[in-house]
């Protein structure tokens, strides 16, 4: 594991926002790394402002998008909501199809079956709609490079509003309109929504016409803020906006699915790690394990027993998703053990038996254990479907367009794609794969790395200190927790293994004559003979909070610790 500090901002520049926010050194240093320099910009990061979200309309095609919905609502058109079958489709259709239901009955919703019709937009999907008199579909989170999908529907008089945030190809569909800020035409002031954001923009573009305010939205929130955490978007800008509130409206007056899952969870509070981790797996898993329709149903449902109902049953099929997850994981190691080669650049495997609903979470595991790109394949009808996870630092999108010949389709984003491929090009495409892998990646990206934002010493985790980081959250890419490295650091006895197989370090830290701070290590039980050594190590971590019966304290939340 690398230790990487990350440049200190220069002095005066630290300095200068310390005084002007009456805030510690340390602090002024964390919000310049973040790129919060003047105290306009440190108002809007620790108060986010709905009145900071831009105008929808500045996003290109939007007037055109509006326009078509409300002639469809005007012509009693059949207007189809359709999109993905993960976290950020599911949400992004029930926010639309529940907002035009509230002011149109004509609307239904489609989640493309992950088996039968794969990712995206689809013939069938098509086809559905055409036997039910749509006119209009407005696909979400998906459709960006569905060129022969939506000439298809032309020819059938179906017309396509999309709203997606992935990256376009060389050529746009030609849809009425296309929603996406990352069109190298569109100059909306920020691109790293996701596609439940671009939905939440549509519908505040709808409403501005109806004469609704923004507050009037808020509603709506709580689906945009799960999409975000799910999809691994930016906390940044407008995303920071929306997650935060949204993350109140989780707390407080969430639509009854999610009031139903967070019910069944028997937690009081949820913060951004617990959407990650509590709230999205179990609506990932509607689609992973049965059908995407199940999350839809779950979301959009006006009951909130039916709403629990609904949540129970996507709890099983979360449980099935874990034994799946572990026993597939389990059989591509022991495939990659037997096909080891001991200078692999890449981790590509395949299996024709694997369960397709979570290969990705499986790509995930693998690089826990080599840290490389990973893609796991699996059989899919007539052709071979993968996943693909990366490495920190490695843009394993670009590394798949190099090698698009062999594929037939692919999408993605920098560190998570998908992809299908014939079965007579598997061998080619892996042989390519790990050429442009190992003709393009730095070699300090085959290392794991943590990047550590200070060096500090126990003396500066005040109360005070720990309130302030607080204000940091909500945390996801671009505005990670700080996390910070202590020299010379000692265990007062405490260190012992703790959890199944022992895998995580309790510890109780010590550094001269401050004061000792209790703390954990995940995944660190491997370390503990370095914590009880009682020699002085280093410690990398991060500042948490600890309530036990009422009672809060600071606890460290180790992420590695060295001699």
């Amino acid at each position: 594991m690398r230790w990487t500090l990350k440049p200190s901002p220069a002095p005066e520049k630290v300095q200068s926002l310390s005084q002007s926010l009456h805030v510690e050194p340390l602090v002024a240093l964390l919000l310049i790394q973040r790129g919060i320099e003047t105290y306009d910009q440190a108002r809007q990061f620790f108060r986010p402002s709905l009145d900071d979200l831009h105008n929808p309309y500045l996003m290109k095609d939007m007037d055109k998008a509006v326009l078509r919905i409300e002639k469809a609502i005007e012509n009693s058109e059949n207007i189809l909501v359709f999109g993905d079958y993960d976290v950020d489709g599911t949400t992004a259709v029930s926010l639309v199809s529940s907002y035009l239901k509230t002011i149109y009955p004509n609307v239904a919703t489609y989640i493309p079956d992950r088996y039968a019709e794969g990712y995206g937009i689809s013939f069938a999907g098509i086809d559905y709609a055409d036997d039910n008199g749509v006119s209009l579909i407005i696909a979400l989170d998906c459709g960006i490079k569905s060129v022969e999908h939506v000439a298809y529907a032309k020819s059938k008089n179906i017309d396509f509003i999309i709203c997606d945030h992935h990256r376009p190809g060389d050529t746009l569909p030609d849809a009425v309109a296309v929603l996406d800020p990352k069109r190298a035409d569109c100059h909306y002031p920020y691109d790293e929504l996701c596609g439940c954001g671009v939905g939440f923009k549509l519908i505040q573009a709808m409403g501005a016409g109806r004469g609704q305010t923004i507050d009037d939205l808020l509603p709506y929130l709580d689906l945009v803020a799960v999409a975000i955490a799910a999809d691994i978007v930016p906390i940044t800008g407008e995303n920071r906006i929306l997650a935060h509130f949204g993350l109140q409206v989780i707390n407080s007056f969430p639509r009854n699915g999610i009031k139903a899952l967070v019910y069944l969870s028997k937690k009081q509070n949820f913060d951004i790690t617990d959407v990650v981790f509590i709230i999205a797996p179990r609506i990932n898993a509607a689609g992973r394990i049965r059908h995407g329709n199940h999350a839809v149903e779950l979301l959009t449902e006006a009951d909130f027993d039916q709403a629990v109902l609904y949540a129970s049953e996507i709890e099983k099929y979360n449980a099935d998703r874990k034994e799946l997850d572990k026993q597939i994981t389990t059989e591509a190691l022991a495939q990659i053990e037997q096909n080891r080669e001991q200078e692999d650049y890449t981790t590509v495997v395949f299996n024709a038996g694997w369960h397709k609903g979570v290969i990705g979470i499986v790509a995930s595991r693998l690089i826990e254990t080599y840290y490389r790109p990973t893609i796991v394949f699996t059989e899919s009808g007539e052709k071979y479907a993968a996943s693909a996870r990366s490495v920190s630092g490695f843009d394993v999108y670009d590394a798949l367009e190099r090698c698009s010949e062999h594929l037939e389709q692919f999408g993605g984003h920098k560190y998570a794609a998908g992809m299908t491929l014939k079965k007579e090009s598997y061998s080619r495409f892996k042989t390519a794969f790990e050429q442009c892998v190992r003709d393009t990646i730095l070699p300090e990206l085959r290392t794991p790395e943590i990047e550590i934002d200070a060096a500090i010493d126990f003396s500066q985790i005040t109360p005070k200190l720990t309130r302030i980081l607080k204000q940091f959250e909500p945390f996801g890419p671009m505005n990670m927790a700080p996390v910070f490295v202590a020299r010379q650091v000692t265990d007062t006895g405490f260190a012992k293994k703790i959890g199944q197989d022992e895998a995580h370090l309790k510890l109780f830290l010590k550094q001269g004559d401050s004061e000792g701070f209790a703390a954990i290590g995940f995944g660190l039980g491997k370390k503990a003979a370095v914590a009880a050594d009682r020699k002085p190590f280093d410690v990398v971590f991060c500042i948490d909070e600890n309530e036990w019966q009422g009672a809060v304290s600071v606890q460290l939340r180790v992420k590695d610790i060295g001699n």
